[in-house]
């Protein structure tokens, strides 16, 4: 663990949008739900919590995002937990987020134009543009919101509030300013250690956010092909009913 602790977090910048789009394998791997599969793994669906409409009570990701999500923990002490915030997220969702955003950050610069919202709620949130769900991250059910946790499952000093959109949620954040939180330092360190060594990738803009086998992963890994396209489903009373891969 010292050794994930004393490394600095890479500095990888976005793939420009403007890169070629990887094919999309449209792999037929099944969504899992994540509620009790592992004992250090605690879910917290925050945004059924948060009461937005056709959001989920449980959180679904495909099956080998468990499996590596079991291996990260090998690499950490059992006084650490993963607490997933999110996992695959229905197109209703997506699109209320991507308002909702939009909406906070005009709140808070009522200056901008709608040209510069725009960009800057993108850093956030994936646009849900028609015809292009296959590069929603969270709807391939390849991608994670996740967090570290002590072993009861209470979320650790990561340094700045899940879904906050500030400067401080970009990953490497404290790597150019330790002195604001040495703490949340090294806690991101860890999170981002253990899960880029078993095959995720994370979003430099927020800490939280880490893909595998979808677009977003195939792009920073380079690659021409992603594993995962988007996924439909049909939900009842919160929970996925039945699901198509599209």
């Amino acid at each position: 663990m010292q050794e994930m602790v004393n490394q600095p977090i890479d500095d990888v910048s976005e793939m420009p949008m403007n890169q070629p789009t990887p094919s999309i394998l449209k792999v037929s791997e099944p969504l899992i739900k994540l509620d009790n599969q592992h004992p250090r793994i605690f879910t917290q669906p925050i945004y059924y919590q948060q009461q937005i409409a056709n959001s989920l009570q449980s959180i679904y990701v495909r099956q080998n995002v468990l499996e590596r999500l079991q291996r990260a923990l090998v690499t950490l002490p059992d006084k650490y937990s993963f607490i997933v915030y999110d996992g695959f997220r229905p197109l209703l969702v997506q699109q209320y987020l991507f308002t909702h955003f939009a909406q906070q950050i005009k709140n808070q610069q009522p200056g901008w134009t709608d040209e510069v919202i725009f960009n800057v709620t993108l850093k956030y949130v994936a646009f849900p543009r028609a015809g292009q769900e296959h590069l929603l991250p969270h709807l391939t059910g390849g991608a994670i919101d996740v967090t570290l946790g002590d072993d009861k499952g209470h979320a650790l000093d990561l340094g700045s509030a899940f879904d906050e959109p500030s400067e401080k949620s970009a990953t490497r954040y404290f790597e150019q300013h330790p002195e604001d939180n040495r703490e949340a330092l090294v806690h991101r360190r860890l999170l981002y250690h253990c899960l880029t060594t078993v095959g995720f990738t994370n979003y430099a803009e927020e800490w939280w956010h880490y893909d595998f086998h979808n677009s977003a992963w195939a792009r920073r890994m380079n690659a021409n092909e992603a594993k995962y396209g988007a996924i439909e489903a049909k939900l009842e009373n919160h929970l996925i009913k039945e699901y198509r891969y599209l």
